[in-house]
């Protein structure tokens, strides 16, 4: 069938609406009437080629519904609202223990820009391919061809557009702190970087009862919002000496520190303001030359924690999140713009000058 789809292609500075033939559902996947899109800085990242191959439709916080299924699909059915998260294979040893985003598969799965066979869900009116299945879903589109593991049922009352972006950028600032920290009632953690995954760990740690929760950024309009949300307390990057005014918060140092940023300086920092024993976090990793401190690691019995995904099984831990937002308690629609589909390239644009935190596309 033919769709409307947004393709990233090589020399060019955002993606570009075309007109592409979508082939049908095979037995193991669905075919979704995209509602809506969130945008984040991995989109940015692939659109520039460094992660996936071009030309590719990119996307990977979809949400819309079901229009068919393959005749091996059970758990869903056409007129099913979902939202879309990342694929997996649901046979490998992490995924079978509920921490998907470690699957054997997850590399080619949702970064190689095709099924594992090599095919491609995706071409032009000429029959030329266009790489697919960006995070099991390529939702930068009217349409997407998807997995079934890579689709989460939510209540058809609900709104579509507003829960797109926990599939990925919410639920891995959220699950960094549930899930993968496990910060806890009266701890202490610092977050650097208070965008969409930040501001997402602010309010999780409020939720789980973190004691202080320090947000650290350079625009002091986010860390306005960061106070808004939960955090405790909010420090400008570039006043003083960060470490000492986070140390001097508890007079010890955080239990935990949670790093979104690229900053080689940040890396070293998150570790630094650590407490005896504490964790630092990061799903991002450096951009330039940065070395851990490892005789500090080991005589603090510090740790450092890669996270993808938030640790999250996508099927519990998005419901959850639903059902704080219901009761007040996680507003992370205070973080969402919405952009008309057609103006993709200004929202790419907005995420790219740090004029949004979280901009949403309405596809339809």
């Amino acid at each position: 069938m033919k769709i409307r789809a947004a393709v990233s292609r090589a020399q060019t500075p955002v993606p570009a609406l075309e007109t592409l033939e979508l082939q049908a559902p095979r037995p193991d996947e669905l075919r979704v009437r995209i509602v809506a899109a969130g945008i984040c800085h991995t989109d940015l990242h692939a659109h520039a080629g460094r992660l996936s191959p071009l030309p590719i439709v990119l996307g990977h916080e979809g949400a819309g519904i079901v229009e068919a299924v393959g005749d091996r699909v059970r758990d869903l059915a056409p007129g099913d609202h979902v939202l879309l998260s990342g694929s997996s294979c649901g046979v490998c040893p992490d995924c079978t223990q509920g921490t998907p985003s470690y699957c054997d598969e997850a590399m080619p799965r949702n970064f190689g820009g095709k099924r594992l066979d090599g095919t491609t869900a995706l071409a032009t009116e000429e029959g030329a391919p266009v790489h697919s299945h960006f995070f099991g879903q390529s939702s930068f589109a009217t349409h997407a061809i998807v997995p079934e593991r890579t689709a989460v049922k939510v209540d058809a009352s609900l709104p579509l557009e507003t829960l797109a972006p926990l599939g990925c950028g919410i639920i891995t600032g959220a699950g960094s702190v549930i899930e993968s920290l496990r910060v806890g009632a009266g701890d202490s953690i610092a977050i650097f970087g208070v965008g969409g995954v930040g501001l997402s760990a602010v309010m999780a740690a409020r939720l789980v009862g973190a004691e202080r929760i320090i947000a650290v950024d350079l625009n002091r309009d986010r860390l306005d919002l960061a106070l808004q949300l939960g955090a405790t307390d909010a420090l400008p990057a570039d006043e003083g000496d960060l470490v000492a005014r986070i140390r001097a918060v508890t007079g010890r140092g955080v239990n935990f520190s949670f790093n979104t940023t690229t900053a080689p300086a940040i890396f070293s920092a998150a570790i630094d303001c650590l407490a005896m024993r504490g964790v630092a976090g990061f799903v991002t990793a450096p951009r330039g030359e940065w070395a851990p401190p490892m005789f500090q690691l080991l005589s603090g019995g510090r740790m450092v924690r890669g996270i993808l995904g938030g640790d999250a099984a996508p099927r519990q831990l998005i419901p959850m999140l639903i059902r704080y937002w219901q009761q007040g308690r996680f507003p992370f629609d205070r973080l969402i713009r919405f952009y008309p589909f057609e103006q993709i390239a200004q929202a790419f644009a907005d995420v790219a000058a740090g004029k949004v935190i979280k901009p949403v596309l309405r596809v339809s």
